[in-house]
């Protein structure tokens, strides 16, 4: 069957200013979601009653982790939302939800006004916002490798882990200004509110800039190819193409492992050296929680710009030897920088060595939106990258911490740091087995402006047909014009 979609229309904005408000959504999302455990310290008494300060701060923590546990709903819902009403319809949900619940945060009363529906609210919007963030990554990574221009995918999809980082950042960078305008009493009893009601008005804000940013080519042309091929199975009988989560299962099972390879050991590795490494250079190298927020800050701020040009790199040079430069990097690293780390008192070393982490990782994650949206077209993009993505998150990203202390307690730290490299191992293998999708990927194959004319697209094979033919099968004919 020859289909054909008619001609696109032109886009309001510019690449850049596509990116842009959707950098500045995710942004708020992790803002939202990292003030959570920023002011923890501060708010868990308002939640948890009991005398014990650890014993409140592990609530808050438990309800930090079931947030996690939402990720991979999140991940299913909202990409599928995304591949069937759009990823600016999804990312305008995911704001509005995280956004919603940062609110909520700020408007619950204490557990002194309303008791046990205090901590039970706060378990509730904790959930709502986890289901959200799940699905921000699937639908911000789709959405940020398909507005891009083809030759600078690897740039433009870089500015996703700008986003994340920066989120970080402004936590970080609110709670020091607050510490130093109020008192810790007065944070503790109502100041803590303050930066929740601030997510809430950067996401009204936010919502508003996601609202007016152009659907993607990639989207509407599938969306008018999908119509077409409704019109075409009633009128000849033919099976209904599959969609959603049962095409990814039973379509797309080789990428989906992909994903889940390539996420693993990069997301073991990202929460190794940005959170874990600041607790690491307290709790094991004696430094001064002052020094190690210090040094944490500014390796994460240059952190951020290493990512549009790693991203700029693997543009150049390819995915694949980028992705390498990561594995093979953190792989014969990892033990040397905590063990020299773990034996300094000088906060300059431990820069260092966080740093040289960081630089290696950035491989990773300047490149973890564009090389998975890469695996799948369009039809099942936001939910493929979505879905394995927000597993691997609940179970190693959030556990990461987990681990490590666990060791450290019972006196093997230095096997955490062997736990990375076996993580990493696994990335490595996926790298070194999937094609490489700066040349042969779903997004070259299906796009408007590479694959046709006048907004028709030519669909070639796709990396799912690449992949079947390293196994040795032929590569099944696509529809083509």
């Amino acid at each position: 069957m020859s289909v054909q979609t008619p001609t696109i229309a032109p886009r309001r904005h510019g690449v850049a200013a596509n990116v842009i408000r959707g950098c500045l959504g995710n942004t708020i999302e992790w803002f939202d979601w990292f003030v959570y455990a920023t002011f923890s310290l501060y708010f868990a008494a308002s939640f948890f009653p009991g005398e014990s300060p650890t014993a409140q701060l592990l609530a808050s923590s438990a309800v930090f982790a079931v947030g996690f546990l939402m990720r991979p709903l999140g991940g299913w819902l909202l990409g599928a939302y995304a591949d069937w009403k759009g990823r600016r319809a999804a990312l305008t949900l995911s704001v509005l939800l995280m956004s919603g619940g940062s609110l909520a945060i700020a408007l619950i009363p204490s557990y002194a006004s309303i008791g046990l529906a205090a901590p039970i609210l706060l378990l509730v919007v904790r959930l709502v916002q986890g289901l959200s963030v799940g699905g921000e990554f699937g639908s911000s990574a789709t959405y940020l490798s398909e507005i891009a221009t083809p030759k600078r995918r690897g740039f433009f999809s870089s500015f996703q882990y700008v986003s994340i980082v920066l989120g970080q950042l402004l936590a970080l960078i609110v709670m020091i200004v607050m510490q130093q305008i109020f008192s810790d009493s007065v944070l503790t009893a109502w100041a803590w509110r303050i930066p929740f009601v601030i997510g809430a008005i950067l996401g009204l804000a936010v919502l508003y800039l996601r609202r007016t940013m152009d659907e993607t080519d990639h989207f509407k042309a599938d969306q008018a190819q999908k119509e077409q091929h409704k019109a075409a199975t009633f009128h000849e009988g033919e099976q209904i193409e599959k969609r959603g989560l049962k095409s990814l299962l039973t379509e797309y099972p080789k990428q989906m492992a992909a994903v889940f390879a390539l996420a693993i050991g990069g997301t073991v590795a990202f929460y190794t050296f940005t959170t874990y490494f600041t607790k690491y250079m307290v709790n094991s190298a004696g430094l001064p929680k002052s020094m190690a927020s210090v040094v944490s800050f500014i390796a994460l701020l240059i952190f951020m710009f290493l990512q549009p040009l790693t991203g700029a790199i693997s543009d150049r040079f390819g995915r694949k030897p980028v992705m390498l430069f990561f594995a093979l990097g953190i792989m014969i690293s990892t033990v040397p920088i905590f063990t020299i780390v773990g034996n300094t008192h000088s906060g300059l070393v431990a820069f260092g060595g966080m740093m040289i982490g960081l630089v290696f990782l950035s491989g990773y994650t300047a490149l973890a939106a564009i090389v998975k949206a890469e695996l799948f077209p369009t039809k099942i993009r936001a939910i493929g990258v979505g879905v394995p993505h927000a597993l691997v998150a609940a179970v190693f990203g959030g556990t990461t911490e987990t681990v490590a202390l666990s060791l450290k307690n019972a006196g093997h730290e230095s096997a955490f740091f062997y736990w990375v490299i076996g993580c990493v191992a696994l990335t490595l293998v996926a790298i070194l087995l999937i094609p490489e999708t700066s040349k042969h990927s779903t997004l070259e194959s299906q796009d408007p402006t590479v694959s046709g004319t006048d907004g028709v697209i030519t669909e070639r094979y796709s990396t799912a047909d690449i992949i079947t033919k390293h196994d040795g099968a032929e590569p099944k004919e696509t529809a083509r014009v």
